[in-house]
């Protein structure tokens, strides 16, 4: 072998070892950069709107009293509802999802409702025990 030959060789080699390399490098950008985006937020249909953004020196200066309920429109008599969530409702004391917990109820169990929310995020109910509180609205079936 001549001093080309043996230079050839080495050359060869270090070439692909390095497309190896490069490929190698490559091929795990794009899969942890595949598995690192998470997916779109899915939305459902008692999704509220989203807040237009506030610029931030329009922004209010944050008070310690706590947000004000959401205005009432009581429903007459009120009406006999099974719940569709699957995995069944938690029961507040207000309507807030800061609220304390009262109580809960399983799927497809029957509640009268009282009251929704005016903007029909939540709905006042009254379970078979007679406990009162608050639920996420949308998630119940009016019952004929």
């Amino acid at each position: 072998m001549s001093l080309t030959g043996i230079s050839q060789f080495v050359l060869g080699f270090a070439l692909a070892i390095g497309l190896l390399f490069a490929s190698g490098v490559a091929a795990t950008r794009y899969l942890l950069t595949r598995v690192a985006t998470p997916p779109p937020r899915p939305t459902f249909s008692n999704d509220p709107s989203p807040a237009p953004a506030v610029p931030p020196a329009a922004a209010p200066a944050a008070s310690a009293a706590p947000a004000a309920a959401p205005a009432v429109s009581p429903v007459a008599q009120g009406y006999a509802a099974k719940v569709t969530q699957p995995i069944g409702l938690i029961v507040r004391k207000e309507a807030s999802v800061d609220s304390v917990e009262v109580g809960g109820v399983d799927f497809n169990q029957q509640v009268t409702v009282l009251e929704d929310s005016a903007d029909g995020g939540w709905q006042k109910v009254r379970l078979a025990d007679g406990t009162e509180g608050w639920v996420k609205g949308g998630n119940t079936e009016k019952v004929n």
